[in-house]
């Protein structure tokens, strides 16, 4: 898929608002995949600069930049120089990588009816009941969750309560290839703050509960904040 075709679908997209500049390159370049992560990088991938608690992306370009079709880089951060690859500068690259693969994967989940489970308490089971009662009434169900991912018979160990926006976006196109109708999925108050889900309209919304949890200098700053993530899910 051309670089050109991703960012104008993102730039279309109804759920939020992304802007971006082309800063050098050209945008007719064809993109094989999308990663944040420079050991997962291949020949002709985006690869999106995301600055974390624990790294920062902008740090390795030097080493992906022969490899990557395109780099994407916060505002200011990146003074593109000797680089190959089409420069996109924007001022939210967590927003662009996950409406860059919702595209990427050609919006897997309007394919799907998608169930969104947030709360303090009770994601987990929750999910599970939800996916357990449709499959009893013959609806082929994926699910995505704390403890795995169900695509079909397949069953995928989780490193985090919602995955990382490539993820998944990847997991819903495999649920539509596995001939999924549905999918249930967990949706935590940090996936919901880095938007993970961003380019995801859910069709159905639960919410289980709230409590004083999840505050402090690596998750929420406040109560306030913490609530206001977990609202985003119905907005």
């Amino acid at each position: 898929m051309k670089l050109s075709e991703i960012l104008k679908i993102c730039s279309e997209n109804e759920t939020a608002d992304f802007r971006y500049s082309v800063v050098c390159g050209s945008t007719e370049s064809q993109v094989t995949g999308i990663t944040s992560d420079s050991r997962k990088m291949q020949d002709g991938y985006a690869f999106v600069c995301i600055k974390g608690a624990v790294s920062d992306g902008h740090k390795y370009i030097d080493q992906i930049k022969d490899k990557a079709s395109v780099i994407v880089v916060l505002d200011g951060e990146y003074e593109a120089k000797d680089c190959k690859a089409a420069v996109v500068s924007t001022d939210n690259t967590r927003l662009a990588l996950a409406l860059m693969s919702a595209a990427f994967f050609d919006y897997p989940a309007k394919k799907l009816k998608t169930i969104g489970i947030t709360g303090t308490k009770g994601k987990t089971t929750t999910t599970f009941m939800i996916r357990d009662i449709l499959e009893k009434c013959n609806i082929k169900a994926g699910l995505i969750g704390t403890n795995e991912t169900i695509i079909g018979d397949v069953h995928i160990p989780s490193k985090n309560t919602t995955p990382e926006s490539f993820l998944i976006q990847k997991y819903f196109s495999q649920m539509v290839e596995a001939g999924c109708s549905c999918v249930v999925m967990e949706v935590s108050s940090q996936a919901l703050m880095l938007n993970r889900t961003a380019g995801i309209l859910f069709d159905i919304g639960v919410f289980t509960n709230i409590e004083p949890d999840h505050i402090g200098p690596n998750e929420h700053a406040s109560f306030e904040e913490y609530l206001e993530c977990k609202a985003k899910l119905f907005s």
